[in-house]
């Protein structure tokens, strides 16, 4: 009788680590039917690379916009789900200068080009370094673009998938590095 005891108790462990093992490992199947091991991951473990997205994300929302006033619109709402009241400030600065309305009325296409986004991972702060393209009919400026802020976690939602709110956010220099006329044929 206690023998039987001491092989339940170590079948009953080792079931046990078994299907804390297993828990650890997905197994899917590729259109052609064959199967590859898909590995769980820690959220933390990919936190970084989520941080970088959101950065990347609300940088192109907020300076990605054509001379259309509905798109400036939606793309500013969906920015705005992303960031904290300093960005909500620089939006509502922008906007009394005239700047979106100038976009649309000079038909200026505004792009960024990302050079690269550094966080340190211990303070949450982030400095995002870039290039900023105003394209007019007759002109093409480019400015140097760098703002920086910090992050901090929030839950995720259908709005900011991440669950990152950027916070802090300011521009710390977005100054004209090139000027050309169109050439006009």
């Amino acid at each position: 009788m206690i023998s039987a005891v001491v092989i339940v108790a170590i079948g009953l462990t080792s079931a046990s680590h078994i299907v804390e093992e297993t828990k650890n490992h997905i197994y899917v199947i590729d259109k052609n039917g064959i199967p590859f091991e898909a590995n769980l991951t820690g959220v933390q473990d990919n936190r970084k690379v989520e941080y970088l997205n959101a950065v990347k994300t609300y940088h192109r929302f907020f300076f990605n916009l054509p001379p259309d006033n509905d798109y400036i619109n939606k793309q500013l709402n969906r920015a705005m789900y992303l960031v904290d009241a300093s960005g909500v400030a620089q939006y509502n600065t922008l906007k009394e200068k005239g700047y979106f309305s100038g976009l649309v009325g000079t038909s200026t296409v505004s792009t960024i080009s990302v050079d690269s986004i550094a966080i340190d991972m211990n303070t949450k702060h982030w400095v995002f370094y870039g290039k900023q393209k105003l394209q007019r009919p007759s002109t093409i400026t480019v400015r140097n673009l760098i703002t920086e802020g910090s992050l901090e976690d929030v839950p995720r939602s259908k709005n900011n998938p991440h669950g990152v709110l950027i916070t802090h956010w300011k521009t710390i220099n977005n100054k004209d590095i090139s000027h050309e006329r169109v050439r006009k044929f």
